[in-house]
């Protein structure tokens, strides 16, 4: 074999390993590829069964706080309508405020308000 052969052959095997080095690039590449698609496949089915477990759990909670809501207002406006109405007390203090310009705290220190009506001769019922 002389100088020129064995360059043409070495040549040849250059190539060939050329050839080898892009073949396993690209099946490298298209098993990456494959890998993130499966990755993305799993990922989306988590993301998806985690949403719906949090929205399950939101769902539920935000159902039981309305009905703890509902339920505590009902018991405020209960206790609102059977509370005793106290007319003649109220209108004493507003007339206190209102005519007379102040009133008596049961501290027993007056509090003294000069409104539109002090000193008019407004009577409120009893």
């Amino acid at each position: 074999m002389d100088d020129t052969e064995i360059l043409q052959h070495l040549l040849i095997i250059e190539e060939q390993a050329a050839t080898l080095v892009d073949d396993a690039q690209a099946e490298a590449d298209r098993r990456i590829k494959e890998a993130e698609e499966q990755n993305h496949i799993i990922y989306d089915q988590s993301y998806q069964q985690l949403i719906e477990k949090l929205d399950a759990g939101f769902q539920e909670t935000a159902d039981a706080v309305k009905k703890d809501y509902d339920r505590l207002l009902d018991e405020y406006m209960e206790s609102l309508k059977n509370m005793p109405r106290q007319n003649e007390a109220f209108s004493a203090l507003a007339f206190s405020f209102l005519v007379e310009g102040g009133c008596s705290s049961s501290r027993g220190d007056e509090h003294k308000f000069t409104g539109p009506l002090a000193g008019s001769p407004v009577r409120f019922p009893a």
